[in-house]
């Protein structure tokens, strides 16, 4: 008999977990508060119980969850996924957009944030490799600024731009900037001298050397700064939407949030879950393919 391949195995490992994972969410949810009980308990307590995830039997609406504080089920929660993915881009109002629609303008907010963190970090990174004197120089602003949360940024951001996108797109641009710069900086001081030495007895231009030296080897470390900072990136911006509002997977989390909605609060959470995830396998299958191997 063929032995599986190792994907298979762990492939189907993983479906063993899930399943267990799944009968214990449906074991836990399963059962509820009974009727008689429900009618005996005050008003208050019925809505303490739903603030607690615990609603009562016949509290809240049945239909499609948007007025229920009650822990889904497995059944619920997978009604609550088809109905957000039948119709993921209708706009019907400011509380009232579909999934697709939310998820754009975060994007668009990251995307707009990581392209400018990279036209700094990257050429900023390539000096400061390449200078030692300029590294000292730098490395203490660096190492102050590093290690500032991105939302403390956000306060100031509000007040200097005044415009809830455009700060959230400056928070994505500070936080983006640091591993990208780091990164590129360290990276471009590994090149092998040997190559540099090489180009140099060539005499090859300066741009040139930089070009076809000096980002072929340093590449694959580039691409691991600008991996950790989209994964940053992507933290941040459902955090900042959470805090401004407006629009963006974070304000709908928050929002389903406040109406007491878990099921869909899950639904947010697992959707952030799975972008992230691919933003991050499509970082690593690029730096797979810059990755020389001697």
């Amino acid at each position: 008999m063929r032995k599986a391949s190792p994907r298979i195995q762990s492939l189907a490992i993983s479906a063993v977990i899930l399943a267990c994972l799944l009968a214990v969410w449906s074991g836990l949810t399963g059962s509820g508060t009974t009727p008689a009980a429900t009618a005996a308990l005050t008003p208050e307590q019925v809505e303490y119980l739903q603030l607690l995830g615990k609603a009562p039997d016949g509290a809240g609406s049945a239909g499609d969850g948007a007025g229920k504080a009650g822990f889904p089920t497995p059944s619920e929660f997978g009604r609550a996924v088809l109905r957000h993915l039948s119709d993921p881009f209708h706009d019907r109002g400011p509380n009232d957009k579909g999934i697709g629609v939310q998820l754009g303008w975060s994007l668009l907010r990251v995307g707009t944030g990581f392209a400018l963190a990279c036209l700094v970090a990257i050429p900023l990174g390539f000096v400061i490799g390449m200078s030692p004197l300029l590294h000292r120089a730098l490395d203490p602003f660096i190492q102050v600024l590093k290690p500032i949360s991105p939302l403390a940024w956000m306060p100031l951001a509000l007040y200097t731009i005044k415009d809830s996108s455009a700060s959230g797109i400056f928070v994505i641009f500070i936080c983006s900037v640091w591993p990208m710069l780091v990164n590129t900086a360290f990276g471009v001081a590994g090149v092998k001298r040997d190559w540099l030495n090489v180009a140099s007895t060539l005499e090859v231009s300066p741009l040139r050397k930089a070009l076809q030296v000096i980002l072929p080897a340093a590449a694959p470390t580039i691409l691991t700064g600008m991996r950790i900072s989209m994964g940053i990136a992507w933290l941040v911006i459902v955090a900042a939407e959470m805090l401004v509002g407006g629009t963006g997977i974070g304000y709908f989390l928050w929002n389903e949030w406040n109406n007491l909605s878990l099921t869909n609060v899950l639904f947010a959470i697992l959707t952030i879950g799975l972008v992230g995830m691919l933003l991050d396998q499509s970082f690593a299958a690029l730096q797979k393919k810059v990755t020389y191997v001697e």
